[in-house]
């Protein structure tokens, strides 16, 4: 991945209004540093923007003020769906995206329309919470300042907590609240999380990627998925799934798109079914997207929908496959590449004697006078281009069986060797 994120880095690097704009998702933790070393090359310091605990960078996922409240919680169902592969009802994360919708409604109009998850936690969990904001509000619309669509939201939320929420029986209830918590515990039980994505409005330094697809600026995600688990597919899905409604938003307008690209690895841990959609519409954005995973099969088990699986995978146009034992990858490579007539040989011996006797000191036959001949037969059989056994035991390491295409049509197909990136080429 790394030559791929040098000569995108590179690309019209001193070029303000031709320079690419990036969101890259560091899953290991390591990534982040040779694409901080590439931006010192190519004088692109400015651009870099890192994304991690403890960083001078600050980010709200919630803080979508032109996004309504329906869009936000949607993105937090498809959070959820991450954690709940196996989640065949969905009443459950049908009515959590419910909840959310309402609650955000609410935190908005107290809380002079910016919204974090501490915020959220604290509606859900505590109905006094509920009832302070709501005597809050009460003076603010007895003053007369609301406008119609802020009295509409408030009898909205009002009516759904007072009238569904509050009065579910406690095991439903316990059930929702705990569903919910998935998400926001990890925000409000850890300062340094909390300063980080749940800071004070006037802290907040990075928005979003209007200005990164504006100014081609580059944000990296660094968090270890190993560390932080849960948390780092939570942020990693909130600046994928904005990152797209960023990109796919400028094809409303005709003013000229600016190239981006979106890099991820290990991209199977990061996968949500939104991708599906983005990718086969985000060629005519002029998007990049650049992804490696192990296996079809790891794609399969996060997004559990072999459909959504597909549409990714036909929507990718390059591919280089590397040496892999899941057989459905190799399936599905097999299939895609096609077959062709292979010609192939068989050969037969055989003996004719005239006399033979048995030997009982040998313990073996004897012949004599015997004929051997040979027979040659060719033949053509329509069979997969590339067998099995290519693709667990003929791929060398560095090595790629490469589906390219040159823009107009798919060149040649066939194994390549690639040359690491820590090997200078003499």
């Amino acid at each position: 991945m790394y030559p791929f994120i040098e000569q995108l880095i590179s690309y019209n690097s001193c070029n303000i209004s031709e320079k690419i704009g990036m969101l890259i998702l560091d899953v290991k933790g390591n990534f982040h540093y040779m694409v901080k070393e590439y931006c010192d090359k190519y004088d692109r310091q400015s651009d870099l923007i890192t994304i991690e605990l403890g960083g001078k960078f600050f980010y709200n996922p919630l803080d979508k003020p032109h996004l309504k409240p329906q869009i936000i919680a949607n993105r937090l169902k498809t959070i959820l769906l991450l954690f709940s592969q196996n989640n065949s009802d969905s009443y459950w994360l049908d009515k959590v995206e419910q909840i959310i919708c309402e609650a955000i409604k609410l935190c908005r109009l107290y809380n002079s329309g910016y919204v974090t998850f501490e915020e959220i936690h604290k509606l859900v969990m505590h109905k006094e919470y509920f009832y302070e904001k709501l005597s809050l509000l009460r003076s603010t619309f007895l003053s007369g300042l609301l406008s119609t669509e802020n009295i509409y939201d408030i009898l909205s939320a009002i009516n759904f907590f007072e009238k569904e929420y509050f009065l579910l029986d406690s095991r439903t209830l316990s059930i929702l609240k705990s569903e919910i918590t998935r998400i926001t515990n990890y925000f409000i039980s850890d300062y340094q999380i909390l300063q980080t994505f749940c800071p004070d409005k006037n802290k907040i330094n990075f928005n979003g990627f209007s200005d990164v697809i504006e100014n081609g600026k580059i944000v990296v995600l660094n968090m270890n998925i190993a560390l932080y688990q849960n948390l780092s597919k939570i942020i990693a899905t909130y600046l994928k799934l904005d990152f797209q409604t960023e990109v796919l938003g400028k094809l409303t307008t005709n003013l000229p798109h600016r190239k981006v690209a979106f890099i991820c690895d290990e991209y199977h841990e990061y996968v949500t079914s939104t991708d599906a959609n983005f990718f086969s519409q985000s060629r005519e954005a002029k998007c990049i997207n650049i992804i490696a995973t192990q296996s079809y099969t790891s794609l399969q088990l996060t997004l559990n929908d072999t459909s959504s699986v597909k549409v990714i995978v036909q929507s990718l146009i390059n591919k280089l496959w590397f040496r892999s034992d899941d057989i459905l990858t190799i399936e599905d490579i097999q299939k895609q590449i096609g077959k062709e007539d292979k010609e192939l040989i068989s050969q037969s011996i055989s003996e004719n004697a005239q006399h033979t006797v048995f030997s009982y000191f040998t313990n073996s036959l004897n012949s004599k006078d015997s004929n051997i001949s040979q027979t040659l037969n060719h033949y053509t059989n329509f069979d997969y281009k590339f067998d099995t056994n290519f693709f667990t035991k003929e791929l060398e390491t560095f090595s790629a069986l490469a589906f390219l295409s040159d823009g107009n049509k798919i060149l040649p197909i066939e194994k390549i060797y690639l040359t690491p990136y820590f090997k200078k080429l003499k």
